[in-house]
């Protein structure tokens, strides 16, 4: 098996991508990772300019030598060439998985409203580099190669239809021709860095669009190194989101094993 990496968003680092190699060369016989030049590029923010980072993703994407295309780290950068960049994607682009999170969800939002089969949130190369990052590795590894069952998210439900975004990022993609139709979806979402005014703003605006309200349900995933506010917001997460699904009648469904960290599980888009 043969698996790309790009980098449509923020710079990468070799030292992540060797921890990747040696940990796939180690636990996965068989199986190819080759990253794209364009990931180690550096453009003012980014991973090399957009039309760098887009013509590395189109080519990887059509080639039919590769399986599957892993997205290298989030950060920012991959909503400026999501629509131009999946437009251009061939047959050959359809039969490979697309696995990625944070950022990247702008991808995964474009491919899936484009009725491309196998996108999933999940760990990315970047997390190599975390605590417990060599557990990340292997689980999306164990997703791309084999479908690991042990790599999902536990509260996943056969027959249901799922999906799973960043907060913020879902936030910007919605109202934009990248949106995908969630109706009848599980919705999962997670955060990370934000002010709880923030998050509680970021979730009243998307209980109020439509396409939103049309969920099966909301779980929320972890919201993570939330930074001290004065005055205290006074509610927690869970507050918050239980708060805005009761307002706009989206049904809450707890909580969910995803997140910026680690410990972020595989969520497939569409049903199992």
């Amino acid at each position: 098996m043969k698996i790309a990496v790009v980098a449509p968003s923020s710079r990468f680092s070799e030292e992540a991508a060797a921890r990747v190699e040696a940990i796939a060369a180690e636990r996965f016989a068989g199986v190819e990772i080759v990253f794209h030049p364009q990931c180690f590029f550096r453009h003012n923010h980014f991973a090399g300019t957009d039309e760098a980072r887009a013509h590395a993703l189109v080519t990887v994407a059509n080639d039919p030598g590769f399986d599957a295309v892993w997205f290298a780290r989030g950060g920012y950068g991959a909503g400026r060439i999501a629509e131009a960049a999946i437009a251009a994607l061939g047959p050959a682009a359809r039969d490979k998985a697309y696995l990625g999170y944070s950022d990247a969800g702008f991808l995964l939002a474009g491919l899936y409203r484009a009725g491309f089969p196998d996108v999933a949130h999940g760990p990315m190369p970047q997390d190599a580099l975390r605590d417990g990052g060599e557990a990340a590795v292997e689980r999306a590894l164990a997703w791309l190669t084999r479908r690991d069952p042990a790599s999902l998210e536990g509260g996943l439900e056969p027959g249901e239809r799922h999906a799973a975004f960043n907060i913020a990022v879902l936030g910007a993609i919605v109202g934009t021709p990248l949106e995908p139709d969630l109706a009848g979806h599980v919705l999962l979402l997670e955060d990370v860095s934000e002010y709880a005014y923030r998050t509680d703003r970021a979730l009243g605006h998307l209980t109020a669009q439509r396409g939103i309200r049309a969920v099966a349900g909301l779980r929320l995933g972890r919201v993570s190194d939330v930074p001290p506010n004065d005055p205290d917001f006074g509610e927690s997460e869970e507050e918050i989101a239980r708060f805005w699904c009761a307002r706009a009648g989206i049904e809450w469904l707890g909580r969910a094993d995803i997140g910026h960290d680690a410990a972020n599980k595989v969520v497939p888009f569409g049903s199992l």
